[in-house]
């Protein structure tokens, strides 16, 4: 199982600004799914400024992209990435789906150990040519954090100090 922090007030705001009782204007799992991931078989809970998430993604980049879509929104702290690689078998109960879900988190294949890509945290002044350059030697290869980023980035000039990106080999 994989565990991420955040930064809580640096993200998306889909949370009212309600000190109290912060009201979701916009379920967690609408979100990610505005980002281009399957939630066909994707479970969220929301609970004192952690998301868990738990299910079945397609592939790699499609739960790298929910683990930081969750991430990348105010108020959310960190994000428990229980999320299993494959569809889900077709004759399992929801009942056997937790156990099934319990075990491959038990033997590695879900949460961090099995992230491809690495994640790089925006600081003030960043742009994504400099990113680039740290990371691929060629402040051009900007498109490529660009696109593993979409629809999170809207536009490459639009990165705030906080967001947390995706960075493919």
């Amino acid at each position: 199982m994989g565990f991420f922090d955040f930064i809580a007030d640096a993200g998306s705001k889909i949370f009212s600004d309600d000190e109290k009782e912060p009201e979701i204007t916009m379920p967690v799992i609408k979100h990610i799914e505005n980002s281009g991931v399957d939630i066909t078989h994707l479970k969220t809970n929301f609970s004192m400024g952690k998301v868990t998430l738990s299910g079945y993604v397609p592939n790699q980049e499609q739960k790298e992209k929910a683990v930081l879509t969750a991430g990348n929104i105010a108020g959310v702290s960190g994000v428990q990435d229980n999320l299993i690689l494959g569809a889900p078998p077709a004759d399992v109960v929801e009942v056997e789906k937790a156990e099934a879900e319990a075990a491959a988190a038990e033997e590695g294949k879900a949460g961090e150990a099995a992230w491809e890509s690495k994640t790089y945290t925006v600081k003030s002044g960043d742009t994504l040519g400099k990113i680039a350059k740290e990371f691929y030697g060629n402040a051009m290869e900007y498109p490529k954090i660009f696109e593993a980023n979409k629809p999170m980035l809207s536009d490459p000039d639009k990165i705030y100090p906080g967001q947390v990106l995706r960075i493919p080999e």
